[in-house]
Parts: structure tokens; sequence; C-alpha cells
């Protein structure tokens, strides 16, 4: 910590552990990767720590999935002691998941930070709207065939992986609308959130590998020092996101943090 504190400076290092502490609860709570909350914060806090303006936006895309690794792990921890992962769902989305993820970092990839600025500021602007006027879903179809949770599982992985996120912004209403209870859809989404990351990490950091201009530290686009920093709080706080998803209503803080996505998305489609 003494060397990053050299190397970063005491604020950055206090913002990305900020920053991981509210990645935790939101992840655990609402069973989003946090990527919603990472990449829009990293996308501001890189350029603190010299990364060039030209790679910031793959970093922070690539960092953000590096960081949703561990966070659905310690938030499938807090969830799985409830018993609310519904596993078969996990075991049947996975495969989509994993093809979509790895596409989506290649395309990713290919385009240029202005063009994935925009991509991820319309996708939070949508989201954004979602969580705010959606009501209840009722279960107007169940998830039983295999093709069906393939196809779901590979559009959620490609968009996961190009803005950076765990998928739980689209897992979770998915498996609401096919008759899962909220909680448990919650649950299982934090479960999902980890190939997503796993396969989507996997394609940044080799379509990365070649890119002039890195900082110190990274594979591909995966910055580990900084990281691995908000992931230090991250699987502190998800434990306590994800017994607040158990206890109380999420009501009002969906809506709060809806109009924070809204906010954050039209910055990012202005900026």
């Amino acid at each position: 910590m003494e060397n990053l504190t050299l190397t970063f400076g005491l604020f950055p290092i206090l913002l990305f552990l900020l920053l991981g502490g509210v990645v935790g609860i939101v992840a655990g709570l609402f069973g989003v990767g946090g990527g919603l909350v990472v990449v829009p914060a990293l996308i501001w806090g890189l350029p603190l720590v010299g990364v060039e303006a030209s790679l910031v936006v793959h970093i922070a895309v690539g960092t953000s999935l590096t960081t949703i690794v561990f966070t659905s792990l310690a938030a499938i921890r807090a969830h799985q002691k409830r018993g609310a992962v519904l596993w078969d769902y996990v075991l049947r989305l996975t495969p989509g998941i994993l093809v979509g993820s790895w596409l989506g970092g290649v395309a990713a990839g290919a385009m240029d930070a202005i063009m994935l600025q925009r991509v991820f500021g319309t996708f939070a602007v949508l989201v954004g709207l979602r969580m705010f006027f959606l009501g209840n879903s009722s279960s107007a179809y169940r998830l039983t065939q295999a093709w069906l949770m393939t196809l779901a599982g590979s559009g959620i992985g490609l968009v996961s992986a190009i803005v950076g996120i765990g998928g739980g912004t689209m897992t979770v209403p998915l498996l609401h609308a096919g008759g899962v209870e909220m909680r448990k859809a919650v649950a299982t989404s934090s479960a999902c959130g980890l190939p997503i990351a796993l396969a989507g990490a996997a394609s940044f950091a080799i379509t990365g590998w070649a890119v002039e201009g890195l900082p110190a530290g990274s594979t591909g686009y995966l910055y580990w020092p900084v990281g691995l920093i908000i992931v230090m709080t991250s699987v502190l706080t998800a434990p306590f996101g994800a017994a607040l998803a158990h206890r109380l209503s999420a009501a009002i803080l969906k809506r709060v943090f809806a109009i924070f996505l809204l906010l954050m998305g039209i910055r990012l489609l202005l900026g």
C-alpha cells in the first residue's frame, strides 16, 4: 500500500477504496456486478493516476470486469448462505453468457474510446429509465427451453462485456419476468455475473495485449493496481448489500440508483 501511495498519491487511493465500498453494497443489493458504478468513476479517476486519455475508456471497462470477478464471489457467498441462488438457472445461462461475453470483449476492443463511451452512456440511460418506471413483473413466461436460455445468456454476456458490467440489469428482470421471486432473481444474477466477468476480462486482456502506452501493472486493458484497490473494499461490503436485499424493500433505493444512472449516462453522452 505504501508503494501505491507513492505511485498514485493518497487522494486517488481513497477514491478507489470508497468506490469499492459503494460497488460492493450495490452488487449485493441489486445482483449487479457494480460496473455501472465502476466504469463512469474510472473514466473520471484513471486520468488522475496518469492513464493516457485514448486508453481510459477501454481500461475502465476491462478493469471493471476484473473487479466483478471478486465482487461476484463475495456476493454469491453471502446469497448462498441464505439458499437463494438458483444454480440450475445459472448453469443453463452460462454457456450463452461465456460466448456472448467473449464476443463483447472483442467488439469493445475494436471500438474507439468515444464510441464506447457513448455506448455505455446510452445503456446507462436506458437502464435508468427501466429501473425508474418498471413496476413489479408478472410471470408472463417460464424459462424452461434450452435454446431460450442460451440466446438470453448470449445477449446478456455480449452487452455486459461491451460496457463492463456484471449483467444484473438484464438478468434480474429476465428471471423475475420468468417467474423467479425477486430476492432469488437478485441472488442468481450475482452468480451469473461471475462467468460474464471471467470471459469478458480474458477478452479485454487479449485484445489489449499489444497496445502501446498501457500503464505499468496492466495485462492488456486490465489495470491490476487500481482493480485490486477497488476489490479490497468491495468484497467486504458485498455481504452487507446482500443482507439488505433479503431484509429491506429496495423500491426507494432502486429509484435513487435509477436517477444516478440517468445523470451519469447523460453526462457521458454529452461528454
